[in-house]
């Protein structure tokens, strides 16, 4: 079992329960898939197959290369790509995916118009900021699936930020709400951050603008004041840098050769 497995378990057990569904979204925009290809990419340039259905054409992803070489029974051209960059190419194409067909236990059919709706879930941008609220509380305790979305927030943090606080705020409107604060972001960072907790949130099912990101200086007093009363969220360490394995296409490597059905 997969992840992918396990999540579009979870989906199909009980189809009321959107945050599984939403789970398992997230989880495919953020898993690498291979995707089969005509022939093998040229200069950066890749076209994937297509396979006409009577639904319309499709193109197939698989999250590993066994489920690739099993599906196709010989040696084929693909490449690894991130859930979310395929759903971006092929949105708007009126083009499906097939997401690991054939014998897997996630083997699914994703019609154009849910890779579209992907996509678009994808693509949300932050709201315009309120500027810094005028009061800041404790948080208290975060209701299960928001303690979710930040913990997924802040997951590609590590090296973005210096630390990542959350607290209840109040803006001189009257209106309060969570807040979550990264110490000592990079400029270049900013949106980035905030972009993945829009993104955190969109997936968990709360609505956008439940809870506002501001980027502060450790040093400056309104910091301090929001460490003083907020809860101090981990930062995962910095990912080093490693070089990336070149991955031949299945069936090319004489250690691993084809599953033929």
């Amino acid at each position: 079992m997969t992840p992918l497995d396990t999540a579009h378990a979870a989906m199909l057990a009980d189809p009321e329960d959107d945050g599984a569904r939403l789970r398992y979204y997230r989880l495919l925009a953020q898993s690498e898939l291979c995707v089969l290809l005509e022939a093998e990419a040229q200069g950066g340039q890749m076209t994937p197959q297509l396979f006409p259905l009577e639904t319309g054409p499709v193109v197939l992803a698989f999250d590993s290369e066994e489920r690739l070489v099993e599906f196709t029974g010989m040696a084929a051209p693909y490449a690894a790509l991130p859930g979310r960059v395929i759903a971006g190419q092929l949105a708007g194409q009126g083009v499906g995916l097939g997401i690991n067909l054939g014998d897997a236990a996630s083997a699914w059919l994703m019609a154009a118009h849910a890779v579209d709706w992907l996509a678009g879930m994808l693509d949300r941008a932050p709201a315009e900021a309120r500027g810094r609220p005028v009061v800041v509380l404790a948080p208290g305790e975060p209701e299960p699936e928001l303690a979710e979305a930040l913990a997924v927030a802040v997951a590609g943090a590590g090296g973005l930020a210096a630390g990542a606080v959350l607290a209840q705020a109040g803006w001189d409107d009257g209106s309060q709400g969570w807040l979550l604060v990264y110490l000592g972001a990079a400029p270049s960072a900013e949106e980035q951050l905030a972009r993945a907790l829009v993104e955190a949130l969109a997936f968990s099912g709360f609505e956008d603008g439940a809870v506002d990101v501001l980027f502060l200086a450790p040093e400056e007093p309104f910091a301090r004041q929001l460490l003083a009363v907020g809860q101090r969220l981990a930062l995962p360490e910095p990912p080093r840098p490693a070089e990336r394995p070149v991955r031949k296409a299945p069936g090319m490597d004489p250690e691993k050769p084809p599953k033929l059905r």
